[in-house]
C-alpha cells in the first residue's frame, strides 16, 4: 500500500502469471526463452553475463551484445463458484525488454552487464466479488546486473555480480463496503554468484545463486469507506516489505559432435521467507485500519523446478532449441487470492536462431505456460468469497520473443 504496497507482494514477477511459480520470470533472453531457462551450464551468447557469468571467461576474446523483446499474453483466470460470485479476470498483454553485454577479456578477468525484467504482475478483475480484492494489481520490476568472472584454471571459473533492482506498483480494490488506491516504489540491492566447471571438452557443470532481496515498498495510500470517494478515512504514507526470493540453480550439459546439446537444470526457489503480507500506515494507529487493508497470511513454501533443454545446430545456419519444465507453485490453497491465483505448471518452449553473418544472428522463441486447475475446499481459505469453495481454471501464458545478437 504505499506506492504499491500490496502490489509489491507480487513484485518480482509475472512468473506465475507469466512464467514460473510465484511471481518471477526466469527467461530473460532469446536462448533462455527457447530452452525454458534450461540455460545455465551451456551458455553461448552475451546473455551469459546474466545466466552464468563464470562462463564468460570461456568465450571468444571479443565483445558480445544482444537484445530481445518479449510479448507476454496472459490468459484470463476463471473463478467458478456458481451465481454472481463467479468471474473472469481481464486478458493482459505485456512487453518485456532485455539487453546483455560482455566486454573483451582482461587477462583472466572478464566483465559484463545485463538489463532485465526478473519479475512482474498485472491482474485485473471487473466482476464485483473479485474487484473487491483485486480490481488492479500491477507490478513492474527492472534489474541492472553488472557481473564479473575469473578463470581459476583452464576448466574452472568463478563469477558474481551486483543486483540493482527498481520496482513500482499499483494496488486498487473497490466494493460496496469500501476501497483502496495505492502506489509505491523502491530501489534495492542484492548479489549473485556463479561457478562453471568443464570436466571434459563436451561437458559443462554449473551452479548459480541469486540472493534474496527484501523489497521495502514505500509510497502513499488512500483508503475509503462505503460511500467512496466521500468517505476517505486515510490519505497518507504507507509501506510494506516483501521478498524477491533467493534461487539456487544446479545444471549439467552434454554435447555430442558439436551438434546436439542437452541440458538438465534443477532450481530451488526459497519462497518460505514470504510468511505474511503486512502493510504499515505511518500517519495513523494501524489498529484503526480494517484488517483486510493491514495484513494477510502467505506462508509460502520453497519450490522445485525441473528443466530440460535441447539445442540442435543445423547445416543451414539455423540452430533449433526446445525445452520442457515442471514448475511448482509456492502458494498454499488456504492462502490463495484473486490477485495471484497460482498453481503448478508445465512449460513448453521452442525457438530458433539464424546466423545471418559471421557476427550477426537473430531469431524467435515461443513459450506456453499451462497451469493446473485449482479446486478450493469449502471453509479453508480466509478470503470472504473463497471460503465458500469453488475453483480457478484456465489462466496460463503465451510468450513470444524476438531477438538479435552481434559480436565484434
Amino acid at each position: 500500500m504505499g506506492r504499491s504496497v500490496k502490489g509489491l507482494a507480487f513484485s518480482v514477477a509475472v512468473s506465475t502469471t507469466v512464467m514460473a511459480g510465484g511471481y518471477k520470470i526466469p527467461e530473460q533472453s532469446l536462448n533462455s526463452m527457447a530452452l525454458g531457462a534450461a540455460y545455465v551450464a551451456h551458455t553461448t551468447g552475451a546473455d551469459t553475463a546474466y545466466f552464468n557469468p563464470a562462463n564468460m571467461v570461456f568465450m571468444g576474446d571479443k565483445q558480445y551484445i544482444e537484445s530481445a523483446i518479449t510479448l507476454a499474453h496472459l490468459s484470463s483466470n476463471v473463478y467458478t463458484l456458481g451465481g454472481p460470485a463467479s468471474g473472469k479476470s481481464k486478458v493482459e498483454n505485456l512487453l518485456i525488454p532485455t539487453m546483455h553485454y560482455i566486454a573483451p577479456a582482461l587477462g583472466n578477468f572478464r566483465w559484463g552487464a545485463s538489463l532485465t525484467v526478473p519479475g512482474g504482475l498485472t491482474k485485473r478483475w471487473n466482476t464485483a466479488y473479485q474487484k473487491a480484492f483485486a480490481e488492479e494489481f500491477t507490478l513492474k520490476i527492472i534489474e541492472l546486473n553488472p557481473s564479473f568472472a575469473y578463470k581459476v584454471a583452464e576448466n574452472f571459473a568463478l563469477g558474481g555480480g551486483l543486483r540493482l533492482i527498481y520496482s513500482e506498483g499499483i494496488v486498487k480494490s473497490d466494493s460496496s463496503k469500501g476501497g483502496r488506491d495505492m502506489k509505491g516504489d523502491t530501489l534495492e540491492f542484492g548479489y549473485n554468484l556463479a561457478l562453471a566447471y568443464k570436466p571434459t571438452a563436451d561437458m559443462n557443470f554449473a551452479v548459480t545463486y541469486r540472493s534474496n532481496v527484501d523489497l521495502n515498498e514505500e509510497g502513499s495510500a488512500n483508503l475509503y469507506g462505503a460511500t467512496r470517494p466521500n468517505a476517505k478515512f486515510y490519505d497518507g504514507d504507507a509501506s510494506v516489505e516483501v521478498p524477491l526470493p533467493a534461487a539456487l540453480n544446479i545444471a549439467i550439459s552434454k554435447t555430442w559432435e558439436e551438434r546436439l546439446t542437452l541440458e538438465f537444470n534443477y532450481e530451488r526457489t526459497f519462497w518460505s521467507t514470504y510468511e505474511t503480507l503486512d502493510f504499515k500506515y505511518t500517519g495513523t494507529n494501524n489498529a484503526s485500519i480494517p484488517k483486510a487493508f493491514r495484513s494477510s497470511a502467505r506462508e509460502w513454501k520453497d519450490t522445485n523446478t525441473f528443466r530440460i533443454g535441447a539445442t540442435v545446430k543445423m547445416n543451414n545456419k539455423f540452430t533449433a532449441m526446445m525445452g520442457f519444465s515442471i514448475d511448482e507453485t509456492p502458494s498454499p490453497i488456504k492462502n490463495i487470492g484473486f490477485e495471484l491465483p497460482d498453481s503448478d505448471a508445465k512449460i513448453f518452449t521452442m525457438g530458433f536462431r539464424y546466423q545471418q553473418s559471421e557476427d550477426l544472428s537473430w531469431g524467435a522463441a515461443f513459450l506456453y505456460d499451462s497451469k493446473e486447475a485449482i479446486t478450493i475446499p469449502r471453509g479453508i481459505n480466509e478470503n470472504a468469497v473463497l471460503t465458500n469453495g469453488g475453483g480457478f481454471s484456465e489462466g496460463g501464458a503465451f510468450l513470444t520473443t524476438v531477438g538479435v545478437a552481434y559480436e565484434f
